[in-house]
């Protein structure tokens, strides 16, 4: 059997993530996971789980629930904004120590404590992928425009995990691939706010980036495991 699992179902790109995986015959049981109950799947070789990220005994209890070997671990977690936090900073004297710490939180702590329980999950004698959606803005190397402190350091964080845990899973699974993707601009309620002048054509709906993120896993091999990158498969600088 080949296994899927997918963090952050309930979102935009989680959402469509979510319906191309039951819907891709390479898969024989995908389960969904998400904070708050999902809908009942139609599909019988689709099941959902609840977890909390800030939360790892919930982390533990969905390892021991979905059990087995895995072929794919998605985190689809994320924050930019939300209400009553503060908008992206365009300045160093917008910093606030509170945003900061919960966009870390949420951005690079929450997808490493599910990688301490779900990697272990993965099969050492054949290919597995595991997966987190990062963002461009997190590249050192690409970024020209500054500000967005918080977001920027968050996910910049996530990439350099996303490096350490190929090294290390490397060592002992020499066809896993870990990678970390960047979806582009989206058409979510997180995007939304930031939509406004953006050329025509840069904004993807959600279902055709799901199919280009899976699309992109599918053909990386594992000397390519660590990277950064773009829904089209392009390789971005850390």
């Amino acid at each position: 059997m080949r296994r899927a699992v997918l963090f952050g179902a309930g979102g935009g790109i989680g959402a469509a993530l979510g319906q191309a995986l039951a819907a891709d015959p390479v898969y024989d049981e995908v389960w969904l996971g998400a904070r708050s109950a999902l809908p009942e799947p139609v599909s019988t070789h689709v099941r959902t789980f609840r977890f909390d990220s800030d939360d790892e005994p919930s982390l533990v209890a969905a390892a021991a629930l979905i059990g087995g070997e895995l072929d794919l671990v998605f985190i689809a977690t994320g924050l930019l904004h939300r209400e009553g936090l503060p908008s992206p900073e365009k300045s160093f004297r917008s910093l606030d120590p509170a945003a900061m710490a919960e966009l870390y939180r949420v951005n690079a702590i929450g997808p490493a404590m599910i990688a301490k329980h779900f990697m272990p999950l993965l099969p050492r004698s054949r290919r597995a992928v595991f997966a987190v959606l990062s963002a461009r803005v997190g590249s050192i190397g690409d970024n020209k425009l500054g500000g967005w402190h918080s977001y920027r350091a968050a996910k910049a964080a996530l990439n350099m995990l996303t490096q350490n845990f190929a090294i290390e899973l490397g060592r002992s699974h020499p066809q896993a691939v870990v990678a970390a993707l960047h979806p582009g601009t989206v058409d979510t309620p997180l995007s939304r706010p930031f939509q406004r002048g953006l050329p025509d054509g840069q904004v993807q709906p959600v279902d055709t980036t799901a199919a280009s993120l899976l699309g992109t896993l599918a053909q990386l091999t594992p000397d390519q495991s660590g990277g950064l990158y773009a829904w089209d498969g392009t390789r971005l600088p850390w």
